[in-house]
């Protein structure tokens, strides 16, 4: 496509120059001309990056207090780290506590953290430019600028109001995680005790509601049951914007092999999160809670989706900037380039690691869009 070899001729010079600019890490393997051409000619698009809320809790938003135009080591994210690592597109996450479902100020600060995104973007035009549509981020992309979407994380942001879905949308968002880590009145979370069996009938509405506007269903954070009932009741794909899978690793945020194989009837895509809690096999976890992990185990999870849900149904979300560990090999976002590399070294071709490098939530994204067109107004 001429949008790839247009990428690829912009990216090859921009990860030469800025080669020697990032601080190499020790652990990260060689990276070869093959898998670097590979890398920088897909639309890399990663589910989910939690800086705005590091530059609401280390800065108080402040772009002129942590300049993310110069290295800052306190961040998995600046600037010269996201060029090195060949993000084309993103997700920012506009997260905010699921405590302040119990204070009644989610959607106050939710709104505080969208507009924290956008003062990134404009103070950064030359980086970053806000993205509406799959043809958006196609169109900024080949500008050579970051193309930026935003995701609610948690449904306690709308307060219980469906027209406050139409608000985000209006305001950039594209997907909303239906919880974080606490039932809501009308969901149960991953991380909680059941109290519906899933979703209840106003949480089926939130659903219908996300598909008419063209909001995409993200079932991170959500247990089984809202899982299992999301999909029943969507008429659009599903994504986890950032999960790793059950299989490996035995953690309730992450996703059990029987809904990874209800994707390709969906048409959804897991997003492999980095986080090392998610990552490190069960039994080294048992041994070691701390343990960090590597980026092999990324790929064992990146791997495990494919062959569960299939290679259309898996894409990257590696939570940058939002855990407190991250595993060797892949410590920033600068390190991508890494994990494409050990990748291809367990014999995945170009077209495959483009699906799961972005194209695979881009056909997604266009098909929410497609979808909401087609619905009542």
């Amino acid at each position: 496509m001429r949008w790839q070899q247009y990428l690829w001729s912009r990216a090859w010079i921009a990860a030469v120059t800025l080669f020697f600019s990032v601080p190499s890490h020790a652990q990260s393997p060689p990276i070869t001309p093959a898998a670097l051409e590979i890398h920088h000619s897909a639309m890399l698009f990663d589910g989910h990056n939690d800086l705005p809320w590091q530059m609401r809790e280390l800065a108080g938003g402040s772009f002129d207090k942590l300049d993310i135009a110069q290295l800052q080591p306190q961040l998995h994210t600046d600037i010269p780290k996201l060029k090195r690592g060949g993000i084309k597109a993103q997700f920012w996450s506009v997260y905010v506590p699921a405590e302040t479902d119990a204070t009644g100020d989610a959607l106050v600060k939710t709104l505080e953290q969208i507009e924290i995104a956008h003062a990134m973007f404009k103070r950064y035009p030359e980086t970053f430019e806000q993205a509406k549509t799959a043809d958006d981020v196609e169109r900024i992309a080949k500008s050579g600028k970051i193309a930026s979407m935003l995701g609610v994380e948690g449904g306690y942001s709308m307060q219980g109001s469906l027209p406050i879905l139409k608000k985000f949308h209006d305001l950039g968002v594209r997907y909303m995680t239906l919880m974080h880590n606490k039932n809501l009145s009308w969901a149960d979370a991953a991380n909680d005790k059941p109290e519906h069996g899933g979703l209840t009938e106003f949480g089926e509405e939130v659903v219908r509601e996300m598909n008419r506007i063209g909001l995409l269903v993200d079932i991170s954070h959500v247990s089984p049951d809202t899982m299992r009932d999301a999909l029943r009741v969507t008429t659009a794909p599903v994504i986890f914007s950032h999960s790793s899978t059950r299989a490996l690793t035995d953690h309730p945020r992450n996703v059990p092999d029987d809904i990874l194989r209800e994707l390709p009837r969906n048409g959804g895509v897991v997003m492999i999160n980095f986080y090392s809690g998610f990552i490190v096999p069960t039994e080294e976890l048992k041994r070691d809670k701390e343990a960090r992990g590597t980026l092999n185990n990324v790929a064992d999870h990146v791997e495990h989706a494919i062959k569960t849900a299939g290679i259309d149904h898996v894409g990257l979300g590696g939570d940058f900037d939002g855990i407190n560990r991250t595993p060797v090999g892949l410590e920033d976002v600068s390190t991508y380039p890494a994990l494409t590399q050990e990748l291809v070294n367990r014999g995945y071709n170009r077209e495959q690691l483009h699906k799961v490098l972005g194209g695979n939530i881009l056909r997604v994204l266009r098909a929410a869009e497609n979808i909401a067109r087609q619905s009542p107004r």
